[in-house]
């Protein structure tokens, strides 16, 4: 898997995270000083949202008390500010992931990232966009593939889509331990196929999957990319152009950053062509009264008045992320999830989703995973876990996650999910371990 940006990192040249620096880090997180119900607070869900440093914090409230303005409107000088540091921040968001400039689109959220896609391709193939959209339109045979292990805001925009065109979605299995179903990717895979859409890392099964060669299936028969990096962005060095993917989406407040801000990658030439999908102020050329002209990327996307201070403090997430070095993230984390994983693994009536680490299986037959693990603990519903855990300050993710396919080829409703990062300590990932196992006693079911 190509994930390392071809930039200067330093953080490269320094040795790997340690106990000593995460605790310098947890120290930037004001709310991991607090209690909750009485215990210090565990945070162990930062796959669905991370916590904010208070680098972040301050500079968008710096942002409003001395330069909020609307950006790209008006002369005066609180506008200039405002959208010079907007730009300032689409260009480091930019160079995070290795991509030009004006490969960035700014959105609420990686969910509207894939919408504005899908209705993009839409709206292509009601006839708009001219020729230059062709390669977008869609119809009765033509197919678009997706996974069974994909969050449904990877998933139901695609269904949508299928519906209004009249083609076909189709579905890359999953393996009983949790793997792709590699051999039917490369048959499904084929001269109908004009999408497929995939997570970089499942937001369920923790498993980091094989871009590279998806990527070359779909290239291989003219097929368009789109890549839900939403838990690799905050957790991987990413590097887009190198992974070769057409479209990709993350969001901000997965990786240290406000709500509110996301992140579309498009390739230039494909963003130019995509016909847009939220129409308004800000991104015409000309307006007359029965048609419009329409600028190019990324401003013909970002209709409306814009999350200027997101955008400026996702640039001050992705400042801090770089400091610690994402190569350093990446190695703790694994670190973590491997002591997470042997954990939970140990304790009886404990079922985890998906394969083992790589790292912690004889033979080498596990796979790369993330700091994440998904399970079923026999005869506790895992909102009862979630609570048992709870109640000692553990905060954990509890449900579906928003994953309903993934969790229903496993058999289960519901799982409890543990997510780590990089201010979490292996003394944290301990405390999740022995309040699972406690709580089997608690539930009468050990």
């Amino acid at each position: 898997m190509t994930t390392t940006r071809a930039r200067d990192d330093t953080a490269l040249d320094t040795p790997a995270l340690d106990a000593a620096e995460v605790e310098r880090v947890r120290a930037d997180f004001p709310i991991l000083s607090r209690s909750v119900n009485g215990h210090p607070l565990v945070y162990l869900d930062s796959g669905a949202t991370s916590q904010k440093p208070q680098s972040v914090i301050e500079v968008e409230r710096r942002f409003y008390e001395e330069s909020n303005a609307a950006v790209h409107r008006g002369a005066h000088t609180l506008a200039g500010e405002a959208t010079e540091l907007f730009e300032a921040a689409r260009a480091r968001v930019a160079s995070f992931v290795g991509v030009a400039d004006d490969e960035i689109v700014w959105t609420s959220n990686a969910t509207e990232g894939i919408n504005l896609v899908a209705y993009g391709m839409s709206n292509a193939s009601l006839g708009r966009g001219g020729a230059a959209a062709e390669r977008f339109r869609l119809g009765a045979g033509d197919e678009i593939v997706v996974t069974e292990a994909e969050h449904h805001a990877n998933l139901v925009p695609w269904q949508e889509l299928a519906f209004r065109t009249g083609a076909t979605l189709r579905v890359i299995g999953l393996e009983d331990d949790g793997r792709l179903r590699l051999d039917e990717a490369a048959s499904l895979i084929g001269p109908r196929t004009r999408v497929v859409a995939f997570a970089h890392v499942s937001n369920v099964l923790g498993t980091v999957n094989p871009v590279e060669r998806l990527v070359a299936l779909a290239h291989g028969v003219g097929a368009l990319v789109v890549l839900d990096a939403c838990q690799s962005a905050p957790h991987l060095p990413l590097d887009l152009a190198a992974l070769d993917v057409d479209f990709a989406v993350f969001s901000g407040h997965k990786m240290l950053a406000p709500t509110g801000i996301g992140v579309l990658y498009g390739r230039k030439e494909l963003l130019d062509a995509l016909p847009p999908f939220l129409t308004g102020g800000s991104m015409i050329t000309t307006v007359g009264l029965q048609e419009t002209s329409f600028l190019p990327a990324p401003m013909r996307f970002e209709a409306g008045t814009q999350r200027v201070s997101q955008a400026i403090a996702l640039a001050t997430a992705i400042d801090y992320l770089d400091a610690v070095g994402m190569e350093r993230i990446a190695e703790w984390e694994t670190r973590l999830g491997l002591r997470l994983y042997s954990g939970l693994a140990a304790i009886p009536g404990v079922r985890i989703l998906g394969p083992a680490p790589a790292a912690g299986t004889a033979g080498g037959h596990g796979a790369e995973r993330v700091g994440l693990a998904s399970f079923d603990v026999e005869g506790v519903h895992a909102h009862d876990v979630g609570q048992f855990l709870d109640d000692r300050g553990i905060a954990v993710r509890v449900g579906h996650h928003c994953a309903q396919p993934v969790h229903r080829r496993f058999g289960v409703t519901a799982t409890t999910r543990v997510s780590t990062y990089l201010y979490n300590t292996e003394a944290e990932v301990d405390a999740a371990v022995e309040a699972v196992a406690d709580s089997r006693v608690f539930f009468r079911v050990a």
